[in-house]
């Protein structure tokens, strides 16, 4: 087998080839290729495993090919590696001619939920983003080693014991249509997998002048779309030295901080007018500190706050750049927030279009707006005083918007209205599409309706659990993820539930005003930093524009189910307009954070049974008696 044969699996070849190579020579392919993989050496109870795994299908796959004779051209593959998913390797995969078996061994005599989940996602992963599995069937396989005589299914996988296996496989093979050709091995391991990346991991293949995969989903989202509307209204501000602002609006997760950092980039390192033109700004400085320690730079993306403090109020110098992308600019301070904070009696906005005024050319303000995001006060004036601003200033702006905003903009000079610049599908949760229209259902109170929206996301592959038990939302993320080094579960809670720091959960003030968002993102999960290491804890002003594989999202008492609503705790010296509103949308953001999936922590506690219920009736499996179930 040749060096290049090896380099994205283990071992592979068919069936009847495996059943004539050594397990010593077996052994060490796989040996070399998790060196590759992982710069580590395997472990001794990893090479046990592997040990394990082959006895079993050397037993079971002879018995197989006896009966079945077919089979002993099935293509078998082990250790495959999931591209840029560092980590991810699924035990086995088989390849038959038009069907594809994903199968996990485990040392274990009961069933547990997190291996259920991982061998699913496995198969939704490859059904969803390698190219040469699109629409093909392809089934899951859970192999519990210390059991005997077991052929169960739950959640779309198959649970067997080793001796149940090769009885299994030709059982959930079906005819081959005569419109589908057959898989070929050699084509199929060399087929592109192209996983949506994390907003991070995205941000630093671009830093890296790496080109983005091609993600269907994306581009069926309108991101390629909206970023070349971009592109076409920058050239037109440059030519023709006018002043400009669009806004791109969107779901939480649609894809509008990647729209701007990948806009951003194309500027920044391709020169339009002035040497460095484009910089990405945000409001969310937990977003800034953990995309500045991704990239180990500062000047790609800045603090909106230090960018207008350096260049707007009373300051002359104007900025390098002509091009600002503003994330969350629905969120910009208004006038109040900014004179308290830096003595300017002017909003965020209008400072914004007077720094345009100053360039003497040309400039271009691209607003990212979130919807149903505004946690912080100051915030909660929103996009009209982005109109407010323009008809505060002299020159004229265009305004380039999806036609949801046109009518805002009654002071603009003029008001293109674009389709494109509107995205609509969450891509956060990689395909559940449906997992902010729960959200919004949930939290205005349609609690029936969550719960039918949540069995569309289930069918998906989005898993969304229920606890009291916050040891067990612990293991199971724990278990799940194990030896996936890029992927990234931690503690998030709201900033005002009282009743969670005895349960482990630290989410006040003096707690999380010492967390540094930097390594607790990125940091690999044995870091005494990492998000993984589920000690230190998130509040939605330290997750908000950022994403966990599988948050824990403690559910605390400042959010109740009341029968009817929800109803949050009184705030007699609140200052914000609308404090419920904020602890809506705190939830909604906490919510809005998971990629594959999340556990909601409800405390044990008599006044929370109704907020217990009404989650589960909203489509939350309790974790628990998934549990109980499959012990």
């Amino acid at each position: 087998m040749s060096e290049d044969q090896i380099m994205n699996c283990g071992w592979h070849g068919t069936i009847h080839t495996f059943l004539l190579v050594s397990e010593t020579q077996w052994k060490q392919a796989l040996i070399h290729h998790h060196y590759l993989c992982m710069h580590t050496v395997a472990e001794r109870s990893q090479i046990a495993a592997w040990s394990e795994c082959f006895t079993i299908l050397h037993e079971q796959l002879t018995a197989l090919c006896r009966t079945y004779t077919n089979a002993e051209d099935w293509y078998i593959v082990f250790e495959y590696e999931l591209p840029r998913e560092r980590g991810r390797r699924p035990d086995v995969l088989i390849l038959t001619p038009h069907t594809i078996f994903v199968i996990e061994f485990k040392g274990y005599n009961s069933i547990l939920q997190a291996h259920i989940d991982q061998v699913a996602a496995y198969t939704r992963d490859l059904q969803h983003y390698h190219a040469a599995s699109h629409s093909r069937p392809a089934h899951s396989l859970l192999v519990l080693t210390q059991t005997e005589v077991l052929d169960i299914q739950r959640d779309e996988v198959w649970i067997v014991s080793p001796d149940q296996l090769g009885a299994k496989l030709p059982s959930l093979i079906h005819p081959l249509p005569a419109s589908v050709d057959a898989i070929v091995p050699e084509h199929w391991l060399r087929a592109d997998y192209a996983p949506l990346p994390s907003l991070v991991n995205a941000a630093r293949t671009l830093f890296q002048h790496e080109p983005l995969p091609y993600i269907r989903r994306a581009h069926s989202a309108g991101i390629p779309d909206a970023i070349a509307a971009l592109v076409s209204i920058s050239e037109q501000a440059y030519k023709q030295s006018e002043l400009h602002l669009a806004l791109i609006t969107g779901v939480p997760g649609a894809g509008k901080t990647l729209v701007g950092l990948q806009f951003v980039y194309e500027h920044h390192f391709n020169t339009v007018g002035s040497q460095r033109p484009a910089v990405f700004l945000s409001g969310n400085g937990p977003l800034v500190k953990v995309l500045q320690y991704a990239l180990k730079n500062r000047i790609f993306v800045q603090d909106v706050h230090g960018f207008l403090r350096d260049y707007g109020g009373q300051q002359k110098r104007p900025p390098e750049e002509h091009i600002w992308v503003y994330d969350e600019a629905q969120r910009a301070w208004d006038a109040d927030k900014v004179r308290e904070k830096r003595g300017e009696g002017v909003s965020e906005p209008e400072d914004f279009l007077r720094i345009g005024e100053r360039m003497q050319s040309w400039a271009m303000v691209v607003g990212l707006i979130g919807e149903g995001q505004e946690i912080h006060l100051g915030e909660e004036a929103g996009i009209e005083q982005w109109n407010t601003a323009i008809s505060n200033v002299s020159c004229p702006w265009t305004v380039h918007c999806p036609p949801k905003l046109a009518s805002v903009f009654s002071a603009a000079a003029e008001v293109h209205v674009d389709a494109k610049l509107d995205l609509t599908i969450s891509l956060r949760s990689h395909i559940a599409e449906y997992v902010q229209d729960w959200v919004k259902c949930l939290l205005a109170g349609a609690i029936d309706k969550a719960g039918a929206i949540s069995q569309n996301i289930r069918k998906q592959g989005f898993d969304m659990y229920i606890t009291q038990n916050i040891e067990a939302a612990k293991d199971y993320v724990k278990t799940r993820y194990q030896m996936q080094v890029e992927k990234r579960y931690g503690l998030l809670a709201s900033s005002k539930a009282k009743n969670l720091s005895q349960y482990g959960i630290q989410n006040d003030y003096n707690y999380t005003k010492n967390l540094r968002e930097g390594p607790w993102y990125n940091d690999a999960p044995e870091s005494s930093q990492s998000c993984c290491q589920l000690h230190e804890v998130a509040t939605e002003f330290a997750c908000q524009g950022l994403e966990l594989d599988f948050p824990i999202v403690g559910w605390g008492n400042d959010l109740l189910w009341a029968g009817q609503r929800w109803q949050s705790i009184a705030q007699p010296r609140s200052r914000a307009r609308d404090p419920h509103l904020l602890r809506l949308n705190s939830y909604r953001v906490l919510l809005s954070r998971g990629r594959d999936g999340f556990v909601v922590f409800v405390p044990p506690e008599s006044n929370m049974v109704s907020t217990y219920r009404a989650l589960e009736q909203a489509g939350l499996r309790p974790l628990d008696e998934l549990v109980q179930k499959n012990a």
